[in-house]
């Protein structure tokens, strides 16, 4: 599957309002590996930058002086995120921007032009409610080094952004069977050639039915109530 992680940096926080993107970033991954293809774009926005949005990017209309139109160059971006999956933190920012853009040059929005958009700040919200989960948060919690990003500009975001969603699903790769074929091809329908073994059952012991209860407590204060694997061992939840 082919992904772009994205961000882009605006004038300012309402497309309706008139602010346009001036900074676009995407990093190519395939397979859940990023390829080294990259697309990093500045835009002049023939207008003025919100100074508080300024003081997040550090990006100054002086140094967007040179800089080329949406009009003129949007439509790399267009071809780069194609059919692809794209990966982004707070999609509906990104995503509104994009489209106000695209409209602008006559294309079609991204719903139409990509294959999905999976939003990692939904997704955080989901893993950890109640906490912190911005890009620096999750950074932290995942341990992933972020010491090189004194500004929020857009490319840095996208490296960091890419860590972090490779961590938060990261127990995916673990569907993969390493299978070998040096006797045939397999028939994945009706299972020729492939011999389960038997499963290995082993007992919990006393510390970890104890670790194990202590989780629960630790879900139950987040739910503020009884989480389902409890509600499921008291037999509640039984259809």
């Amino acid at each position: 599957m082919r992904q772009i992680i994205l961000d882009t940096e605006t004038t300012g926080l309402e497309p309706s309002q008139g602010h346009r993107i001036i900074e676009f970033a995407g990093l190519e991954m395939v397979n859940r590996k990023l390829t080294g293809r990259h697309l990093h774009l500045y835009f002049h926005p023939d207008r003025a930058i919100d100074p508080d949005a300024e003081r997040v990017h550090g990006i100054s209309l002086d140094f967007l002086s040179d800089k080329p139109r949406f009009s003129s160059t949007g439509r790399e971006v267009v071809d780069f995120i194609r059919d692809a999956e794209l990966i982004i933190h707070n999609a509906p920012f990104d995503v509104g921007f994009l489209n106000a853009e695209f409209d602008r040059i006559g294309i079609a929005p991204v719903t139409q032009l990509c294959a999905g958009v999976i939003d990692t700040l939904a997704m955080a919200r989901d893993q950890f409610p109640g906490k912190r989960n911005n890009l620096d948060a999750l950074c932290d919690r995942f341990d992933i080094d972020r010491s090189n990003r004194t500004l929020h500009g857009a490319l840095i975001d996208c490296e960091l952004l890419a860590e972090v969603y490779l961590s938060m699903t990261r127990g995916q790769e673990s569907l993969a069977m390493d299978i070998d074929l040096d006797d045939g091809p397999l028939d994945l329908q009706h299972g020729a050639g492939f011999e389960r073994k038997p499963l290995t059952v082993l007992a919990t012991g006393g510390a970890e039915l104890a670790e194990h209860r202590g989780y629960l407590d630790d879900l139950d204060k987040i739910v503020k109530g009884s989480c389902l694997w409890r509600t499921l061992e008291s037999g509640e939840g039984a259809a």
